[in-house]
């Protein structure tokens, strides 16, 4: 399956692997969660109308809202959020009515996934990941990349386990 993205606006895809993370120290002990939300505070100017952050602490956490970010600031702190490696996103609905579910990050079995842009192929891509399993729950095309992305490494760990090839990573490049 290849992800074709929307050649009239830039497509910007943030991943955390969290199986990636976990077998490298890559990260510095420094809580990022204050400097996510900072980031976003800069961002709400443009008018957004939800936001969302993932964290790596041991365990991948996500925690989104609708609104303003100063609701998911208190969210992260009522939920005692921290970690040292994180993504965070503001998003303007363009698939799906604004909601906490439509939210980004989305996350697909530890793959966590923030997305600016329109995956123009995204109905087709969502029916094939639907026939090998993978439960979609909410309304945006962006859902579609952390499946997509998941179902790659697990194909990639099968091959690896039973010393067949790896199986080709195009699925994430741009249309022409």
């Amino acid at each position: 399956m290849e992800l074709v993205a929307s050649t009239s606006a830039a497509s910007i895809i943030s991943l955390i692997f969290l199986k990636y993370v976990r077998n490298r120290r890559c990260c510095r002990r420094r809580n990022v969660v204050p400097i996510l939300l900072e980031g976003l505070k800069r961002l709400e100017y443009r008018g957004y109308d939800s936001a969302g952050v993932a964290v790596v602490n041991g365990t991948l956490r996500r925690l989104r809202s609708t609104g303003r970010v100063a609701e998911l600031a208190r969210l992260a702190h009522e939920h005692g959020l921290s970690g040292n490696l994180g993504i965070a996103h503001t998003r303007w609905a363009t698939h799906g009515v604004p909601s906490e579910n439509n939210a980004h990050p989305h996350v697909s079995r530890g793959v966590s996934v923030a997305h600016n842009g329109i995956i123009e192929n995204h109905d087709e891509i969502r029916g094939k990941l639907q026939a090998k399993g993978y439960e979609f729950v909410t309304e945006t095309d962006t859902e579609v990349i952390a499946h997509l992305v998941h179902s790659h490494y697990a194909a990639a760990a099968c091959s690896m386990r039973y010393g067949a090839a790896s199986p080709h990573w195009s699925a994430l490049t741009p249309s022409p």
